[in-house]
């Protein structure tokens, strides 16, 4: 039987309120002529961090779910909590934030301040969308309550796509959403790029499909005629199940269930909101997981994100595969990395575009739409770091790979095509990876039209954190 009355985990408020003091702690011993930044081994991030010298930030004390309100739908989160943990604790009560991105290590804190994103989207928006209220620490050394309608409303509005330049997040209270403990899905196949953009804009507007109300939509492209949406529908109907964490692939099995198998699938809850982890999408090529001899041996605790981001660490840190492409005796591969979002109706138009110019495959597909807001927002510009417009619908376009690189071109010459493309489509794209944009273009997409420079006076008047524009773009 699910549990209904609040619940305080191991983490707990009294571990949190040390977690919070030893925070303090850690910045009064910065210097102050220093810059403030966290003091973290890892990262979600694809572009380089900036080498410091100076003590950082300690978070060791932030990583745990505080207390979780099953009948407010509520949980009160630490701001370097993953959302693996983050899951666990709130799927005894039937319950799950209402975006809940791919991998397990990305943070909530991380995703609230950098965007995430998944196959609720269309109907749920962004993981800041879900935000109560926030306690961050600006760069002043203060730790305010953000909410939308409160004395520091402006902070929360501009703190989406800020990646920690305006401060970081040590609590939040999210709202949660009941489910199910299955998924079933159903994977339909396209062979014109129009007809997928068509189908899947309906789907978004209607959330139904074929009369059955559709609770996660995303989809893969393997090629301009081969395309796929996967739908799932939340169900407590018994039966059994798939297995994607180990030998078998998700994201192969959609082409296999599609053309040779039934069309449908099913899952547990966790497994599907971890369906794309296990292989990093199919990133984990790469490392040869998939090669089903090397896979036999490979530790099934080892088929995970964690652990493929310390083999790129390990690439990053002595160019290993620059060295392999050398020995063949290849250039260099730039890496291309990014999500971008076109409005529904490009979308077609610029997968034709990057599946003509970019040889990278497969590319991800994920629908989304601002969720209502209250009368307290600006309903032209709710989030204006990241001004997506509301009830109009977007797909984030995701593709994770490298290419070759041309001699006598420019560095990042892949991703400056792309970027200038986005803009041609009136898209955007995230800040998570390498980005190449001059100062005057990044501050026209990314200030919210002076919003930004107006918070960071306010907030770190004092210039204690990184620039935005500093952090994001590769300077050359």
């Amino acid at each position: 039987m699910l549990r209904t009355s609040r619940s305080v985990g191991p983490y707990g408020d009294s571990i949190h309120r040390e977690g919070v003091q030893r925070l303090l702690h850690s910045y009064r011993t910065i210097p102050a002529d220093a810059p403030v930044r966290l003091a973290k081994k890892t990262s979600n991030l694809f572009r380089a961090r900036a080498k410091i010298d100076s003590p950082g930030l300690d978070v060791s004390g932030l990583g745990g779910v505080i207390s979780v309100d099953a009948q407010a739908r509520t949980a009160d989160v630490a701001g370097m909590c993953t959302y693996e943990d983050l899951v666990d604790a709130t799927l005894p009560y039937g319950l799950a934030p209402l975006v809940v991105p791919q991998l397990k290590t990305i943070t909530l804190g991380g995703a609230v301040t950098g965007l995430g994103i998944e196959s609720t989207s269309f109907r749920n928006g962004l993981p800041h969308e879900a935000v109560h209220e926030m306690d961050i620490l600006t760069g002043n050394g203060e730790i305010i309550t953000a909410t939308p309608d409160g004395e520091h409303a402006d902070l929360f509005r501009g703190f989406p796509n800020s990646y920690g330049s305006l401060g970081y997040a040590t609590r939040l209270r999210i709202e949660l959403e009941p489910v199910k403990p299955f998924v079933a899905l159903r994977h339909l196949r396209f062979t014109s790029l129009t007809d997928l953009q068509s189908t899947l804009d309906r789907i978004t507007t209607e959330r139904v499909y074929a009369g059955i109300a559709v609770d996660y939509v995303d989809g893969v492209v393997f090629s301009a005629d081969e395309s796929y949406l996967t739908l799932g529908i939340q169900t407590a109907e018994s039966g059994p199940v798939s297995d994607y964490t180990d030998r078998n692939i998700f994201y192969q099995s959609i082409r296999h269930r599609s053309v040779n198998h039934p069309k449908t699938d099913r899952l547990t809850i966790r497994d599907y909101l971890w369906r794309w982890d296990t292989d990093w999408f199919w990133c984990s090529r790469a490392f040869g997981a998939q090669n089903p001899r090397i896979r036999r041996l490979w530790p099934k605790k080892l088929l995970r994100s964690s652990f493929y981001w310390k083999l790129i660490a390990l690439d990053h840190k002595y160019s290993i595969a620059d060295r392999i492409e050398a020995r063949k005796g290849n250039p260099p591969r730039e890496r291309v990395v990014q999500d971008i979002e076109v409005p529904i109706e490009r979308t077609h138009e610029f997968m034709q575009w990057f599946l003509d110019e970019i040889p990278i495959e497969p590319i991800w597909l994920c629908p989304l739409r601002l969720r209502d807001q209250s009368a307290s927002y600006d309903p032209r510009r709710p989030w204006p770091l990241y001004p997506l417009e509301p009830k109009r619908t977007y797909v984030n376009i995701g593709f994770w790979s490298s290419v070759p690189v041309v001699r006598g071109e420019v560095e990042g010459a892949a991703n400056r095509r792309i970027e200038r493309k986005v803009a041609e489509l009136d898209g955007h794209k995230s800040l998570y990876s390498d980005s190449f944009y001059s100062r005057d273009a990044f501050e026209k997409l990314y200030y919210g039209e002076g919003e930004y420079p107006a918070l960071k006076d306010k907030y770190d008047p004092g210039s204690r954190l990184t620039d935005l524009f500093a952090k994001a773009v590769q300077r050359h």
